[in-house]
């Protein structure tokens, strides 16, 4: 009987709001958090169309839900209906966390801590490093802030399938932050295995390389990863990515998207309950959940 009463009118709800949002792995971090912690929480998903975002925001108010992750399409547009958005956010353009406090909607940008709790390890030799970033969309501007404002990175170079969204990117860190050692290129592997390999790091911010399409990858070719290098791939499923095998198998250090999921999910939490998310239990219950 006392699982039948586990929630009340005292439980505090949150969640994520997104369309779709079947796919997100947020409410099995959060609601493992709230059991693991012994907290009065859930972690819901909310599948919100483009054309109820308004609606449904009043909703969360009205309901006195206590905050919510944001994601694909609502991550920009949820902007121009919060009070205020931290700095992050504001520079990078999207929100991807909501505290309700009290009725007032305030907006954040957890993928920055995500980053970097994530890089912190490698952080004094990554200061006046070459960095390239693949993708241009919104992880590779969380990426990019956080290069800039924690790692201090001496160059950025952004390659992306599309080349002037990434000449658009460095186009905006230039004005937004006043990086001015930013380039872009266009993807096309063979021409950049010099680009790639004189990079102290190496991010994916794309979806390249995650389940079903596990055997893509922006670069197939060894020679682009050296074994002085660090490589990063946010895609989370399947942990290690084709990609990080590759500059693995040539001997570069490989960092894995699951750290920065369950880091930028750990702030969300702690912006909403005041409290530490158990992280390495968290970690470890994800990691073998994906290893299944």
């Amino acid at each position: 009987m006392q699982s039948l009463n586990k929630f009340n009118y005292n439980t505090k709800i949150t969640g994520v709001i997104g369309h779709p949002i079947k796919h997100s792995f947020s409410p099995l971090i959060h609601n493992l958090s709230f059991e693991l912690s012994g907290m009065d929480y859930i972690y819901l998903p909310f599948d919100v169309p483009v054309t109820n975002l308004k609606d449904a925001l009043k909703g969360m108010v009205a309901l006195g839900i206590k905050g919510f992750n944001v994601t694909i399409p609502h991550k920009e547009k949820i902007l121009s209906f919060l009070k205020d958005v931290s700095e992050e956010a504001n520079i990078i353009g999207a929100v991807n966390t909501v505290v309700n406090e009290d009725g007032t909607l305030h907006g954040y940008n957890t993928d920055v801590h995500g980053v970097i709790e994530t890089l912190s390890p490698f952080k004094d030799e990554l200061a006046n490093s070459e960095v390239t970033v693949i993708g241009a969309g919104g992880a590779a501007r969380s990426v990019i802030y956080a290069l800039i404002r924690t790692f201090k990175i001496g160059k950025i170079k952004i390659v992306n399938r599309t080349e002037q969204t990434a000449e658009t990117l460095k186009e905006y860190f230039k004005t937004k932050m006043l990086f001015e050692n930013i380039k872009s290129f266009p993807l096309i592997p063979p021409d950049l295995v010099d680009v790639f390999n004189s990079s102290k790091l190496i991010v994916n911010t794309t979806s390249m390389g995650m389940t079903p399409e596990v055997d893509d990858a922006a670069t197939t070719i060894p020679e682009s990863f050296t074994k002085d290098q660090i490589v990063f791939d946010v895609v989370y499923n399947p942990i290690k990515t084709k990609l990080l095998s590759l500059a693995q198998s040539r001997g570069a250090r490989i960092v894995t998207g699951l750290k920065m999921l369950i880091e930028q999910g750990a702030k969300s939490y702690e912006l909403w309950t005041g409290e530490k998310m158990p992280v390495e239990k968290v970690y470890k219950a994800v990691e073998s959940y994906l290893n299944s």
